[in-house]
């Protein structure tokens, strides 16, 4: 029962790992989404008034940014992925060729965690006898057998986040009077980024006005330098 319970645990952590991942790459991706479109209207905008040619290049970057995050997330985790069922391979090997080794180290994983060696091969031998492979794998990496990340879970996040950041300076830009343009599209940012500063905190255990502080600076020197690059551009 105690082995079951363990079992459950280490599921239900693996779920909320799966989860915490998803999001975080949903929240880096609605930064860049962000910074990368105001870095474009900034740029454009000085060196243009045309409304039409400041959205269209706004939106191509949207574009652009939005799949290369998505793009980039599906790379990462498809190569954790792949690392994860090589250690699997090599742990099979292991126990075929040294089960003894094996035994050793689940043994030592909860002598660790004070338990005598003697209850700990006990323990040991008990999960060995019911999945040998499971158990080393959870006690060597911290994974659970079958349970990988979803590199299109963090890709398809990555790809709707990216897109609904840089959507609000875009619209800012695009939509408002150009009298409040530059304005609306300011506090548009220094929201936006402040929200996902909020956010990445939250998931990360992280310092709240830190973090928003933190990212307001961030969006503020990158429109100060898109400024300034499209006033040498003009």
């Amino acid at each position: 029962m105690k082995s079951m319970s363990i079992s459950r645990l280490k599921k239900q952590k693996q779920t909320m790992a799966e989860r915490s991942n998803t999001l975080r790459a949903g929240v880096l991706g609605s930064n860049d989404g962000i910074l990368t479109v105001v870095g474009v209207l900034f740029s454009v905008a000085v060196a243009t008034t045309n409304q039409f040619t400041i959205f269209i290049a706004g939106l191509s970057d949207l574009i652009a940014c939005a799949f290369s995050m998505a793009s980039g997330e599906y790379a990462s985790v498809s190569s954790q992925k792949d690392t994860e069922k090589a250690v699997v391979e090599k742990e099979k090997v292991l126990l075929k060729q040294d089960f003894q080794s094996e035994l050793d180290a689940v043994a030592k994983f909860y002598m660790d965690r004070g338990v005598t060696s003697a209850t700990s091969y006990d323990i040991a031998n008990e999960l060995m006898k019911k999945d040998a492979l499971g158990t080393v794998i959870r006690v060597k990496y911290d994974l659970e057998l079958g349970h990988y990340m979803s590199p299109w879970n963090a890709a398809f996040s990555s790809l709707v986040a990216a897109s609904a950041g840089g959507i609000f300076p875009l619209a800012a830009m695009s939509l408002l009077p150009v009298s409040l343009q530059w304005q609306g599209t300011i506090l548009a940012v220094i929201a936006s980024v402040a929200l996902t500063g909020y956010l990445s905190a939250k998931l990360g255990d992280g310092l709240v006005k830190v973090a928003i502080y933190r990212n307001i600076i961030v969006g503020i020197i990158t429109m100060i330098i898109h400024y300034s690059v499209g006033i040498l551009l003009k």
